[in-house]
Parts: structure tokens; sequence; C-alpha cells
């Protein structure tokens, strides 16, 4: 069949109403999503200026009620809201009577599976998690980031078809992750995505110290062939002076962040500790090598001028009705 003979999306059965309960950067966008294949959006909750502007882009029309009001209204009632206001959120909802029989409840929260739903399945609602492994802006690029991004998938055996089908309707992939490894699918995501904007931001800063008038045109072609040869290869993709073993090159490198940008020091030896383990379980660092390296590294950590935390631009949080990722991406 041709896409022009394709049936109109609207036409298929068991379309759903769909509301949002915090319009942080996730929830409008897989409500857009979810537009997109068929569904309703017919109500969003929001409180800051900032949740009701994304909320205006991304659905327009949609009415701004209550948290209540939303559940009163939608089938299908996406909770996106930070990790931390989860659980008091569905107890609340669960204790005013706002979730109905047979309402399908899906969080996006990375750290938690389906049973911090509890509460609400008792009331009789149908508990999912669908964690979309993305990074979110808050802008409709979000809705075509969705093709082909991976959820992580944990609901009670009977739904998780229903959840799955979920996650290809909004275009991504469902990986199904079970109840108890949550907490830590999602601590890998953290250290993948959520570290690395903070290793790249902090060696933009150091290439404009040295110089370097547009440091992420240098960073970039470097990154990307870093990233897809690691993904390709695994530790075998690693290159630098640590795999190498050039403890004189690390000395100098440690060297000259302690006298420049001394907060990025502590970093820079906990993953040169870590890079160079993963070098020597691997035998691409020759032990002969590591030794220098080695008391170099400790050497550094041990004279107490590795700096620490500092604040800067964007110190601010997330958006307080949720969270910048997902909730995914990796949130």
């Amino acid at each position: 069949m041709s896409s022009s003979q394709q049936p109109d999306p609207r036409d298929r059965p068991a379309r759903l109403t769909v509301g949002v309960v915090g319009a942080g950067r996730v929830g409008p966008a897989l409500a857009a999503s979810l537009q997109l294949a068929g569904h309703r959006p017919v109500a969003v909750s929001g409180v800051s200026d900032a949740s009701r502007r994304r909320a205006g882009l991304l659905l327009p029309g949609v009415p701004l009620v209550s948290p209540a009001e939303v559940l009163d209204r939608a089938e299908l009632v996406l909770l996106t809201v930070p990790d931390d206001a989860l659980p008091g959120l569905v107890a609340g909802l669960a204790e005013t009577g706002a979730v109905r029989p047979g309402q399908l409840l899906v969080h996006t929260s990375g750290r938690f599976g389906a049973k911090v739903l509890d509460p609400a399945l008792r009331a009789g609602a149908l508990p999912l998690a669908l964690h979309p492994a993305m990074t979110f802006t808050g802008t409709p690029v979000d809705v075509q980031r969705l093709a082909g991004c991976s959820f992580g998938v944990t609901a009670p055996e009977e739904l998780r078809m229903a959840a799955e089908a979920l996650v290809i309707e909004m275009g991504g992939e469902p990986e199904w992750v079970a109840e108890d490894r949550r907490p830590l699918y999602h601590a890998a995501l953290a250290l993948g995505a959520n570290h690395l904007v903070t290793l790249v931001a902090q060696a933009m800063e150091l290439l404009r110290e040295a110089g370097v008038e547009a440091p992420d045109r240098m960073l970039g072609p470097l990154l990307g062939a870093a990233l897809d040869n690691s993904l390709r290869s695994g530790d075998a993709a690693l290159t630098g002076p640590v795999a190498r073993g050039d403890a004189g090159t690390v000395a100098a490198h440690v060297a000259e962040l302690r006298r420049y940008a001394p907060q990025t020091l502590a970093g820079y030896l906990a993953m040169a500790r870590a890079t160079a383990d993963r070098a020597l379980a691997h035998g691409l660092l020759k032990p002969e090598l590591a030794e220098d390296l080695l008391v170099v590294l400790a050497d550094s950590a041990s004279d107490g001028t590795t700096g620490g935390t500092t604040g800067g631009p964007g110190a601010d949080g997330p958006d307080a009705d949720g969270p910048d990722e997902a909730q995914g991406g990796t949130r």
C-alpha cells in the first residue's frame, strides 16, 4: 500500500485522550508525539511560566488545568515531574480519588519502575514506566528526536505489550528493564550522557583558555568520531596518553590544569585513573608503562590541590514542573 493510501491515524481504533501532569521539557513532547499517532491531548498542567509556554508551543489549544482535572479528562495520563516529586504526586492523586479504574498512568522517570505507581494501581489504574533515553530541549525538535529513541520500559507483565505498543507509536524502540534494575539502568544513562555534558563544557573552557577561537568546531569532529568508535568497539577504541602510558604528558596536563583550571583537576584525575584501569584490564596499557603513570596520578591526587566544585552559569536547577531530559536521559 502506498503512503497516499495509508489510513488516517485518527481512524484507528482505541485512540486515547491524553493528559500531561508536569509540563517540563518531556511531557509536552511525548504528548505531541502521541498526537501524531492519532491520540488526542485534552489537558495539561503546569506551574511556571516556562512550562506554560512549552505547553502552548507543543500542544497549542490544549487547556491548562489542575492535575486533578487532567486525570478527570484523560484516559492516558503522562506524569512527567522530577523523580523526587513523583511518589508524593502519585500518593496524593490516589488519596484524593482523582485516579479512575482502567486509566493508563504513565511516568517517565528513569529511576523508578512501575511500583512507584502502586497507590494508583490499588485505585484501579494501569501503571506503566516509559523512560525515553534522550535529552530534551522543550522545543518541537524533541518530537523528531523520538524517532528511533530507546525507551526503558517497565510494567506488570500483563501490560507489557500495551507499554511497548505506546513506545512504538511514538516512534521509539522499547527496551525492557526489570523493576529492580531501574536504578542501575538510570545510573548508566546519567554516567554516559549527563556527565558527558560536563566533560564537554570543561573541554571547551580549556580550549578557550588556550586561545582556540572556535572550540565547538574543533571538538565536534573529534567527539563524534570518539563516540562512534566507542559504541562500535568499546574499550578497543581507547587512544591518548593514558592508554599509551605517557606519564610525562599526563604530568604536564596536571600541571597546566592546576595552574589554569584547578576546578577541573579532580575530574581529570578520576577519569584518568578509571581509563588506566580499563586500559590495563583490556591489555591496551602495558603494565611496565602503567607504573609511572599511576604514580603521577596518585601523587597529583594526594597533594590536596585538586580543586572543588564551583558555581557558574546555569547553576539553577531544572524547571520545577519536570526534568530537562527524560525525566529522559537521561534524566
